[in-house]
């Protein structure tokens, strides 16, 4: 019998990846890395998804840290062009501390993650799989020719409301302030949610770090940020999965 980890991490292709895993494979887990700064209409998403799945989401997280600001307080330091503290701690260890604690390599014959098809998509995949072939990956999107836009377009067919990060416009589920986000990102969290930018950029001032760096290099603080630079009609932020720092950086 096939044992099968999916990598949940509350946005639309995840969770379609997810369902597909489970109409495939007899011995599902579905894994989601709570990092204590998503929005609270996740509560909402993930029982609606836990019913269509027919069982539950497990949440892992880290034992010392409560949300990413206890981190970037602690390390004095909130992301670069290979990562960001939160990502690395919140996710990626606790991934391989679960990892060890199941034995992954003997126990499992696969972790699923919600690449799709799109041309981006699919390199990122192709990259992911030469660098870690020891997840014995599988992309069930990819496999089924799906883009982004098909997963929006299933879940509503199954009658499950997108959650409300998207439905704000943001091209992610991630946490609220993201600190991979760029200019035209944290200007919209700006508008959206107040109490988060001013935070966010209180924190900077404390610590002498940024969550922004320009083209130059130079560092941005948010409160020194132009509420214009930045808007476009691309996604505010990226995907944030457990080995985003890895493939990605930061924009």
């Amino acid at each position: 019998m096939s044992k099968i980890v999916c990598w949940f991490s509350g946005g639309v292709t995840s969770t379609v990846a997810t369902k597909l895993a489970l109409e495939r494979y007899e011995d599902v887990e579905i894994i989601f890395f709570e990092t204590g700064n998503h929005h609270p209409d996740n509560d909402r998403y993930f029982t609606e998804c836990e019913k269509w799945f027919g069982q539950p989401i497990i949440v892992l997280r880290d034992e010392k840290h409560e949300d990413i600001y206890s981190i970037f307080e602690e390390k004095r330091f909130i992301n670069s062009p290979y990562g960001s503290p939160c990502t690395q701690i919140l996710k990626r260890k606790v991934r391989q501390k679960w990892e060890d604690e199941v034995d992954f390599k003997n126990n499992y014959d696969g972790q699923v993650f919600g690449f799709d098809c799109s041309p981006r998509e699919y390199k990122r995949a192709e990259r992911f799989y030469k660098e870690y072939p020891y997840t014995k990956p599988l992309f069930p999107l990819i496999a089924c020719n799906l883009t982004k836009e098909d997963c929006f377009n299933i879940m509503e067919k199954n009658g499950i409301e997108i959650p409300k990060m998207y439905r704000l416009g943001y091209g992610n589920n991630n946490c609220i302030g993201c600190v991979k986000g760029g200019m035209g990102y944290w200007n919209k969290v700006r508008i959206d949610f107040p109490e988060v930018f001013e935070k966010t950029a209180s924190l900077e001032r404390e610590i002498g770090a940024t969550c922004i760096t320009d083209r130059n290099g130079n560092r941005v603080y948010l409160d020194e940020l132009d509420p214009k630079r930045g808007w476009s009609l691309k996604p505010y932020v990226e995907p944030c999965g457990s080995f985003c720092d890895d493939l990605d950086g930061v924009e």
